[in-house]
């Protein structure tokens, strides 16, 4: 069905050459690699994805949209916040400040070192716009 989905994006778009954005595709999650870093003096591991149709996303998706409620204290959270979930549905990061769909390049998670990560996760977008919600593909957290 995903294939379909780009193959049929993929021609909607020679004719214009543009991408058609009236319905985003759901997103394709695609492992990066981990590292190991210190992160406030305890040794985490880093799972770093990207999201490999990021260019099926217009750019309002991401813009600042301070009429819709803050994360946190950001005031000027994007319109489409992005969460990291295990396979059982367990959130493991998010972010509410993307500012664009090239910021889809380097998403991740971090666990402690020590800690086995699931076998698989997924994203998930929120247009807190319009309250439409776009779910990735399972995605390895190995190579």
């Amino acid at each position: 069905m995903r294939i379909f989905l780009s193959v049929a994006l993929f021609v909607a778009t020679l004719g214009t050459g543009t991408i058609a954005t009236d319905n985003p595709p759901n997103p394709v999650l695609a492992f990066l690699g981990q590292e190991h870093l210190q992160i406030s003096g305890k040794m985490m591991t880093r799972y770093t994805y990207e999201v490999a149709n990021k260019e099926a996303y217009p750019a309002e998706l991401f813009s600042a949209a301070p009429a819709l409620p803050p994360c946190g204290t950001n005031k000027n959270a994007s319109r489409t916040w992005v969460d990291f979930y295990d396979q059982n549905g367990k959130r493991l990061n998010g972010f509410c400040a993307l500012g664009k769909p090239a910021d889809l390049t380097h998403l991740w998670f971090a666990l402690p070192e020590d800690e086995l990560p699931p076998s698989w996760v997924y994203i998930e977008f929120t247009d807190r716009k319009t309250n439409t919600k776009y779910k990735s593909n399972l995605a390895e957290t190995t190579l």
